[in-house]
């Protein structure tokens, strides 16, 4: 910590542990003390820490070519691009280096698509997209952005699950509706079938494109390939990122057949985007979170990880909980949340307070079973005490 203190900007408010090691979803310390990870990186490691297909992958790639720039060709790169393209909406891919990248030029990719007329977008309070400018502005929450006026002009937020004000906003002036089928930064809010077809019918309507944040909800978290395929969408842009590297940086941004074409050379670039390593690592990722037996393990295990969390609202320690898949919040009845994650790491369990009262839980994907039970009854044990 006073390393840290001494090198490091002060961004972040790291957890008191240093970890040397990962396995699965086992991380361990020098001294050799294992932890539960039920954070996955915040969704970043779907596959689980050091899956051997991913560090095969990297091994194999990183003794051949780590990276040329997108001056040229490589294989992996446009491997992983037919993948995503062949599994999602059918068209082309722009690769990026995280999130906030991917969700910065889906936003150029809606203003130069919908033209000099059409500069709005409008995306829902509470929503997180980022922390770089345009992601920022898409990001629904103040406190996030007052440091940092001005935004980007031109983006509106609306309630999370206002359909009325949902239809106000969205107009001929607009050329994009950002959202999530998700919302996991805030503590798991899932977004109404009602508003994300309504967000879909409008879009149609007005000529705009539906751009949907799949960086979180996406490769299986959800239990589908992707959250838009539980709820009778489709979007004309996707953003992926987090798991897409099986913990290697990297962002892709891919849109439907014809919206693909938007971008020409010289609108959008990244130097170190598609590289080798990084699309190499991604490839065996998404072959591994692809697997239907792995999809079908994350419904039944998220429904009895909620369920294991309902009980403790029905037995009063918890205020609500929610998820989908292996996403899943939980709201205290009091302001404690950052006291519970240290008494739940000091119990060998990582998890995450969003607020004051609300803790969000997203494991990998290979979790056990005994793992899942062991965080609900160590849960309840923090909360009795």
């Amino acid at each position: 910590m006073a390393r840290e203190q001494a090198a490091l900007m002060a961004n972040y408010s790291r957890q008191p542990v240093l970890f040397v090691r990962g396995d699965g979803a086992s991380l361990y310390t020098a001294e050799g003390r294992r932890y539960v990870d039920c954070m996955a990186g915040i969704s970043m490691i779907n596959v689980g820490h050091c899956h051997p297909d991913v560090v095969e992958a990297i091994c194999t790639q990183a003794a051949r070519l780590i990276n040329v720039s997108n001056l040229y060709y490589t294989e992996p790169m446009l491997e992983l691009a037919e993948w995503i393209r062949d599994h999602s909406m059918g068209g082309r891919v722009f690769f990026c280096n995280s999130g906030a990248e991917a969700n910065e030029a889906a936003l150029k990719l809606a203003r130069k698509h919908g033209g000099p007329g059409r500069p709005e977008v409008v995306a829902l309070e509470h929503g997180f997209h980022g922390r770089t400018y345009g992601a920022l502005t898409l990001t629904g929450q103040p406190d996030k952005q007052i440091a940092f006026m001005p935004m980007v002009p031109d983006i509106h937020h609306v309630g999370r699950n206002d359909l009325e004000a949902l239809e106000e906003a969205v107009g001929p002036r607009t050329c994009a509706i950002f959202l999530e089928i998700v919302q996991g930064e805030v503590g798991v809010h899932p977004i109404s079938v009602e508003m994300l077809q309504l967000a879909r019918a409008l879009a149609d309507r007005h000529g705009a494109l539906l751009v949907i944040d799949e960086i979180q909800t996406g490769l299986s978290r959800t239990g589908p390939l992707f959250a838009y395929q539980d709820v009778g969408i489709e979007p004309d842009v996707m953003c992926l990122a987090k798991s897409l590297g099986g913990g290697v940086p990297i962002g892709a941004v891919t849109a439907r057949p014809g919206i693909d074409a938007t971008f020409v050379p010289g609108d959008h670039g990244s130097t170190f985007a598609g590289s080798p390593l990084a699309c190499a690592a991604g490839l065996a990722s998404c072959q591994v979170l692809a697997d239907p037996g792995l999809q079908a393990s994350v419904r039944v295990k998220g429904a009895a990880l909620l369920e294991g969390l309902e009980r403790l609202v029905d037995d009063g320690l918890v205020r609500e909980a929610r998820g989908r898949g292996l996403m899943c919040g939980i709201d205290l009845p009091d302001p404690r949340a950052a006291e519970v994650t240290a008494a739940m790491l000091e119990s060998g369990y990582l998890i995450n307070n969003t607020s004051a009262q609300t803790l969000r839980f997203l494991p990998p994907l290979v979790i056990d079973d005994e793992d899942l039970s062991g965080l609900v009854s160590t849960l309840r044990r923090v909360l009795s005490a």
